[in-house]
């Protein structure tokens, strides 16, 4: 009967004293930082502690993975160092659905989201010992974040044109009904409405933003106001150019 010879592993080489172990999770923890600071300059749901924690606790995971596989090797079993971490990489998206947020029909968060999950698996490169690929990955992470943004914004410039909106009128139902409608009509997306009433009680201001993607956006925008101006029940319009 053939069996089939079990791989040689050198034992030395995966173990960890208490050094490699506080220096592979304040690499991950430093990691985290730098990535959760970006988050948190910029005013997004998860900032620095939330992206250390995920990037520590990814860390944990792996270092423990290889811990179980260096502690229960010598006895024959065969224990996967990768099992442990590939279920961080697909449970930390609950994590990241927290920070998506739906207003109308746009949708916030999703960089954010993204985020989270590759400092997670920063986080097992740490956990690994391999820190070349952790502080790499936080550099690469770290100019997509910030530099793509900038020129996102350029490239998208002329594609993405979100105006503010204000009326005034006394038939709430009818002009939003009338908004939606006219939008529609001029390849628009109502991205937020807010409806105030006025001290009277019978007047209301509603102020919205439209965004207008594609090409001719300023003359759809025009189109657009156009229309809701030349209805009679609507008053006070006014439009502004809505930071992108």
């Amino acid at each position: 009967m053939l069996t089939a010879a079990l791989p040689t592993v050198d034992m030395a080489a995966i173990s960890l004293n208490a050094w490699d172990i506080l220096l592979r999770m304040m690499s991950a923890m430093l990691v985290g930082a730098i990535i959760g600071t970006e988050r948190e300059f910029t005013h997004r749901p998860a900032g620095m502690r939330t992206h250390m924690l995920v990037a520590l606790g990814a860390c944990v995971v792996m270092v423990t993975s290889q811990l179980l596989f260096a502690q229960y090797r010598p006895y024959g079993a065969t224990p996967d160092p990768a099992r442990l971490s590939a279920q961080v990489i697909t449970g930390i998206g609950f994590l990241g659905a927290g920070t998506i947020l739906k207003e109308g029909p746009t949708i916030k968060g999703l960089t954010t989201a993204a985020s989270i999950w590759a400092v997670a698996c920063l986080g097992v490169a740490m956990g690994a010992g391999y820190y070349a690929v952790g502080f790499v990955g936080a550099g690469c992470m770290l100019v997509t974040l910030t530099i793509f943004e900038r020129l996102q914004t350029l490239l998208m410039k002329n594609n993405y044109a979100l105006y503010a909106f204000s009326a005034t009128c006394t038939d709430i139902a009818y002009v939003l009904d009338l908004i939606r409608r006219l939008a529609a009509e001029a390849d628009g997306i109502v991205t937020s409405t807010e409806v105030e009433e006025a001290e009277d009680k019978h007047t209301f201001r509603i102020e919205f933003k439209v965004n207008f993607p594609g090409r001719g956006a300023a003359e759809r925008e025009q189109q657009f106001f156009t229309a809701l101006t030349s209805d009679e029940r609507t008053s006070s319009v006014t439009v502004a150019r809505a930071r992108v």
